[in-house]
């Protein structure tokens, strides 16, 4: 069979797809670009906002029209959300939710077999599956990868679903994520990108039953068994760089800095999600802190790393909030400095708080809102850009891309900052992809995307295995 895939949403979702596609081509399968004919499509969905599920809901859609004759899958959290219950329905053969993923390849085979049989006819697959994703996300260039580490939330903010789609928190043993994380430096991966739902909250399942763990027990540990997982992925050889997915802002305190800095191959890249810069607004989404406790946290980093990168992610339109909140909001992000922001217009997710709430703003408010803060965020990001001018970065190169009429080398330096050298794609600069080579920073390609000159090209500092 030819499969395809399609990957809607977050890091782990990135992680699962890649595991679910290393499950079928062990079946001697092929697997295909999603914007080919196949025989069986797979959406890998998300359902975070109202916008990621009518995109689950059109890629389904799309998937039967290019060819009716496919096995269709929706797997992941819009189906752990309530989506069978969509129209979208009969677009689909098999819904699978997160703890079904590993029996993916089981229930295609034989529902390809079937409608090999009797014809298109619908599968509902359900039941329970305990066992946890346990093996690398394996991307198309051995450059990075992410690292799965952790599943679950337990925080519980006002206007978040995710908790009720992924479950209860489950960290997946340290001797197991260094067996993997060896496994893919062999493989010639120079990144990876410890992901997980709620990343700070690793390792606190491992000492204690999850029904008996608090919202804030790993405030509790202070971050130690995160700490002690990334001390041993320093450890291992032909592993270059290690990037952190998203962190509790709370998890930041002057010792976990301290110790996160002793680590030699972490990036100056974190990303701490704020969600809103006012108090009030703050209070009413159910973070467990302040703007100015926020800001102490981003302080403490910048005291024990060199210029790091701090991006964030930012909800406007919450309900009741007002212009004076919102206005809160730019006057924070300016004050903080952030390298990137992500903006997210609030979207009413069922069966949280945050939808029973009186004051729901208008899709018109939402959006100009949005437009403001992209527009401050440019800003703010071609500021933190600007320091790089002049300097030398080592850059993790991974593809040729052609800008405009001209071709680029393009990668990305330790702070997750785009950076292009100029080529003619010859095969000397396309065998450099894979390797952390030395630039220095002259100008800039596009916004968001800075040009580099080689230092030294034929050298690198990390050979291709």
């Amino acid at each position: 069979m030819k499969i395809a895939f399609l990957t809607l949403g977050c890091k782990v979702n990135s992680y699962e797809t890649e595991k679910m596609k290393q499950q079928f081509e062990e079946r001697g399968h092929e697997i295909a670009a999603f914007q080919e004919k196949a025989d069986v499509y797979v959406v890998n969905t998300c359902t975070v906002t109202n916008i990621a599920d009518r995109k689950s809901r059109k890629m389904l859609r799309r998937a039967r029209n290019r060819n009716p004759e496919a096995v269709i899958v929706a797997a992941g959290c819009y189906v752990d959300s309530g989506g069978k219950q969509d129209p979208a329905d009969g677009s689909v053969d098999i819904f699978l939710s997160n703890k079904e993923k590993l029996q993916l390849v089981e229930l295609v085979e034989q529902a390809w077999a079937d409608k090999q049989e009797r014809g298109a006819e619908a599968v509902r697959c359900g039941g329970n599956m305990e066992r946890s994703i346990t093996e690398a996300a394996r991307q198309e260039e051995h450059t990075r990868s992410y690292l799965k580490v952790q599943n679950g939330c337990n925080q519980y903010c006002s206007y978040c679903i995710i908790p009720f789609v992924r479950g209860p928190l489950e960290s997946r043993r340290p001797e197991e994520v260094l067996r993997e994380a060896a496994s893919l430096a062999q493989q010639g991966y120079q990144e990876v990108v410890v992901t997980g739902i709620h990343l700070s909250s690793y390792g606190v399942d491992l000492e204690q039953a999850t029904d008996r763990i608090t919202a804030d027990r790993f405030l509790e540990l202070e971050g130690r068994p995160l700490l002690q997982l990334l001390s041993g992925l320093n450890q291992i050889e032909g592993l270059a760089r290690i990037r952190l997915g998203s962190l509790e802002p709370r998890i930041i305190t002057p010792e976990f800095a301290r110790a996160l800095s002793r680590i030699s191959k972490i990036c100056p890249h974190f990303h701490l999600s704020l969600q809103s810069g006012s108090d009030r607004v703050l209070q009413r989404m159910n973070r467990h802190y302040t703007a100015e406790e926020y800001l102490e946290k981003v302080e403490l980093l910048r005291r024990y790393f060199d210029h790091p990168a701090v991006t964030t992610d930012i909800i406007v339109g919450f309900p009741q909030e007002t212009e004076e909140e919102f206005q809160e909001t730019c006057d924070f992000v300016k004050k903080a400095g952030f390298a990137k922001i992500h903006v997210f217009k609030y979207s009413r997710r069922r069966g949280t708080a945050a939808d029973r709430m009186e004051g729901q703003l208008s899709q018109q408010a939402k959006g100009e809102r949005s437009d403001r803060l992209l527009k401050l965020g440019a800003e703010l990001e071609q500021h933190y850009q600007s320091w790089f001018a002049g300097r030398t970065e080592q850059v993790l190169w991974e593809e040729i891309t052609e800008i405009g009429d001209k071709k680029y080398l393009m990668g990305y330096n330790e702070r997750y900052v785009r950076i292009g050298m100029e080529t003619e794609g010859n095969p000397e600069d396309i065998s450099l992809c894979n390797t952390i080579g030395n630039v220095r920073i002259v100008g800039q390609i596009v916004p968001g995307v800075l040009s580099g000159d080689p230092i030294e090209r034929q050298e690198t500092i990390n050979k291709k295995k």
